[in-house]
């Protein structure tokens, strides 16, 4: 008598994050539960469960799936069984090798329970179909999923695991942050180093030595996360910033309130490999949280890591990177070491010009001039900083502003002259309407002069408000020169200059193309712009 086939049976089971939304119908446990029960009931011998949790059925790199077809392979199993083809995988050109190629070559057997498939008695002619409607299903699933989730980003909503450093989730709000009072600090340091002219390198090293424990660390105390990398690490670990963390934090945007989506997609609903797109796909979401930095202090940042330069070769660092600029066609001044003669020295010139299109000059500047003047000047405003902080202040908000000046006094007046006749014209205009109703004027002068004071309100408003945005911007002004003279106060009798003084003190520095006079002597003119002040005379 022929022995019945002994079926070593693997049970699958996958389940995506997509599959989420049709709850325990297709969980991990009622898949479980009927595919123990179908291998009970036909006798099959099960070898063992294999399950993919949160892999999509179109990608068949899944973990479990590749250790079970490598127990195909051995000869461990000879029967595999699903919920349905679907859990099986989603992209129907797969589905067709598996089904037509490997496992008839491989004499394995498939089932697919709930649609009754088995390839011992024959697949239906209706497997095909079923495979492209699962494909199908995948992409217009994955297409949903996208507009789900565009809707929630234009609403301001940020999908995350973790919160950002600096931040946590909003308790009251979901997908939502809110600022931790614990950890900003942190934050607040990296900017306010960064701002001042310190490298990622040199505040990467700052913050191990001062022990500052990194977002990994924090998460991992407060949550319990990452316990892989934290449990028996030594306590070195805890601060073991690196590089590329800073920088990423630097560059964040989500510092000043932003939110970005969409920097990464994947390849399509099949190839779940990420890419990055170009930044003018991406989505960007104003003002969905508190900032943390302000946004001049994060444009500054920005600005001075894309002008960033190392150590030059005569060992000079380029502490003036990003600040020297041509003064006729705006480009960077560039560096270069002269070695001609015995003693070798740096220059700057215009970077257009080192081009050789023609279409500017050399801008020529030695490194040690630009170096010594600059030094001059900046000792002379912290020495009168230091004798006199108030008559600075006066003297920057004069400085080259006469006109500034008139031109404020003047609004002012303006100001005062539009809102008294703003009063007037309403009170005009409540007497004409006491006046109408009491029977005192007629209906069409009525409407003519309210025709004629409406006009003037509106135009004496818009007039007001203009006049008003005029002095704020005045008064904005005089914040700027304090918030400039409070600065410079922190360097007193500065003996060099580096790039955390110059980055903190100076917006930029225009060189003027060298004049040569008849004795040979050249004349050149550097004009030196202060950060929130501009050119102080």
């Amino acid at each position: 008598m022929k022995q019945p086939k002994i079926y070593n049976t693997a049970l699958y089971m996958r389940l995506s994050r997509d599959d989420e939304s049709y709850g325990d119908s297709v969980s991990i446990e009622t898949q479980r539960t009927i595919l123990r029960k179908y291998a009970a009931d036909n006798g099959l011998h099960v070898i063992e469960e294999y399950v993919d949790d949160g892999w999509s059925g179109t990608n068949f790199e899944r973990p479990s799936f590749k250790r079970m077809m490598a127990d195909v392979d051995a000869g461990k199993v000879n029967c595999i069984v699903t919920k349905d083809l679907s859990r099986f995988g989603r992209e129907h050109v797969m589905m067709d090798y598996y089904l037509e190629f490997v496992f008839p070559e491989k004499q394995i057997r498939y089932i697919a329970v709930t649609e009754n498939e088995d390839t011992e008695r024959g697949l239906s002619d209706f497997v095909p179909f079923k495979n492209l409607f699962n494909e199908w299903f995948a992409k217009d699933t994955s297409r949903k999923v996208k507009a789900a989730l565009h809707s929630k980003f234009a609403n301001g909503e940020r999908i995350f695991a973790y919160a950002p450093l600096g931040y946590k989730r909003d308790p009251d709000k979901k997908n939502a942050l809110v600022i931790d009072e614990e950890t900003k600090w942190i934050v607040e340091k990296i900017f306010d180093m960064a701002f001042h002219g310190a490298g990622a390198a040199s505040i990467t090293h700052k913050l191990i030595k001062e022990q500052v424990p990194t977002p990994g660390w924090l998460n991992y105390s407060r949550y319990g996360t990452f316990a892989n990398i934290y449990a028996d690490a030594s306590s070195e670990k805890q601060y073991a910033w690196t590089i590329a963390q800073v920088k990423s934090i630097l560059k964040d945007e989500t510092y000043i309130g932003n939110t970005i989506h969409n920097r990464q997609t994947n390849i399509s609903y099949k190839n779940k490999k990420r890419v990055r797109k170009p930044e003018n796909e991406w989505q960007r979401i104003e003002n969905t949280h508190e900032a943390i930095v302000s946004r001049d202090v994060f444009e500054q940042v920005q600005e001075q890591i894309a002008n960033r330069r190392r150590k030059m070769k005569d060992g000079t660092r380029q502490i003036f990177a990003g600040l020297i600029k041509c003064a006729d066609c705006g480009w960077s001044m560039a560096y270069a070491l002269k070695t001609q003669s015995k003693t070798p020295y740096g220059i700057y010139r215009c970077s257009k010009y080192g081009q050789g299109t023609g279409h500017c000059t050399p801008h020529y500047i030695r490194y040690d001039v630009l170096y010594t003047y600059v030094l001059a000047r900046v000792r002379y405003w912290a020495k009168q900083a230091e004798i006199d902080e108030d008559a600075l202040l006066q003297r920057l908000l004069k400085t080259g502003d006469k006109e500034r000046l008139a031109a404020s006094k003047k609004q002012a007046n303006e100001l005062s002259k539009a809102e008294k006749r703003k009063a007037e014209v309403d009170r005009l205009f409540a007497k004409m309407y006491e006046d109408w109703a009491a029977g005192r004027i007629t209906e069409y002068n009525f409407n003519m002069l309210s025709q004629k004071y409406q006009t003037e309100q509106q135009a004496l408003t818009e007039q007001i408000v203009a006049l008003q945005a005029q002095l704020t911007a005045q008064e904005q002004t005089t914040a700027d020169a304090e918030k400039w003279v409070k600065l410079i106060r922190q360097y007193t009798d500065p003996t060099e200059l580096t790039a955390e003084l110059l980055n903190t003190l100076i917006e930029k520095i225009l060189i003027h193309e060298a004049v040569k006079q008849p004795d040979g002597t050249r004349e050149q003119e550097v004009e030196i712009f202060y950060r929130f002040v501009g050119k102080i005379d």
